[in-house]
């Protein structure tokens, strides 16, 4: 049984030796304990800290990609490694290492395909009212939309079964944290949560560095993740609510025009029949994304098999 911790990287030279040194070599049913860092382009010597840390494997942008693609590289790496369990955690040593043994606990006991810890974002002081409230709000509306009780979604302290980590492909070119929620639970792997510790604050978020950016691309991550797998439903929804609109409006200017004074509500029945086309065109879209949507999930099972390919 092999474990590689992943930790994306980006200008961390600082705090990197903390986060090395806090990882555990040696768990109760893990054979071999391994730890990998994606430099996602620093400019710094995260690199070279990283090798005089004792890392054992180093993946290296020669351009900043973002987030998301630096822990997609960290997955597939550590596939083509041989990793059973992959464990994600953050460079600013904001979570504790030593939890990495309860983290992965549930999967090795084959309860949970991908576990999610979670850090009680109301205890955590340097997080101010805003952010506690912004993030609890992201995590439910995850929940909603991925069927799923994961109270912190957006916490990066996670951990990968094999079988999860070949399932797991990633479109936002922002943050992994809400889409592989969403992803696993739509594809009805396992999720799990565990309480997690968290270290004192290091420095500022890099990802956050203004909250409404911050919310409008966690807002546009969770529609287009949750439009990719449930087209349909998304397309109808929006396609019924429109045509009702339509339809409620014509049936206004219906009334008028039997009491004699639909003469004057003409605007009515021309905006009823925009709306209703409109609807009718929304759900008809659902179809045809419906149907696309076929398509990627064969894509993705293919992608799949692949991966497992590989390993044997």
């Amino acid at each position: 049984m092999k474990l590689i911790v992943q930790i994306p990287c980006l200008n961390e030279e600082e705090t990197l030796p903390y986060t090395v040194k806090d990882i555990p070599r040696e768990i109760p049913g893990v054979d071999k304990v391994e730890i990998l860092v994606i430099d996602d382009g620093s400019t710094d010597r995260t690199s070279q800290v990283a090798r005089e840390c004792g890392v054992d494997h180093i993946v290296r942008f020669s351009k900043n990609q973002g987030l998301a693609k630096g822990f997609m590289a960290g997955l597939q790496t550590a596939l083509s490694l041989g990793a059973d369990i992959i464990v994600n955690t953050d460079a600013d040593n904001q979570y504790n290492g030593a939890d990495i043994t309860n983290l992965i606990k549930p999967i090795l006991d084959g309860k949970a395909d991908i576990v999610i810890g979670n850090r009680d974002v109301g205890t955590i002081n340097h997080f101010s009212p805003a952010k506690k409230f912004l993030q609890k709000f992201g995590s439910w509306v995850v929940r909603v939309a991925s069927d799923t009780r994961i109270p912190d979604a957006p916490s990066g302290f996670r951990a990968f079964s094999r079988e999860a980590a070949m399932r797991t492909n990633i479109i936002s070119g922002y943050t992994y944290t809400l889409e592989t929620i969403i992803q696993a639970g739509h594809n009805r792997l396992a999720i799990a949560h565990i309480p997690v510790r968290t270290n004192p604050q290091t420095r500022e978020s890099r990802l956050i560095t203004s909250i409404w950016r911050y919310v409008w691309r966690s807002a546009s991550t969770i529609i287009r993740t949750y439009a990719m797998y449930r087209p349909l439903k998304f397309f109808a929804t929006i396609g019924v609510i429109i045509f009702s609109a339509g339809f409620i409006i014509s049936l206004r200017y219906l009334f008028y025009m039997f009491t004699g004074k639909g003469a004057g509500h003409l605007q009515s029945l021309i905006l009823s029949a925009v709306l209703m086309m409109l609807g009718f065109q929304t759900i008809m879209i659902g179809l045809i994304s419906d149907l696309i949507a076929a398509n990627r999930r064969l894509s993705e099972e293919i992608v799949y098999r692949l991966r497992k390919s590989d390993r044997e």
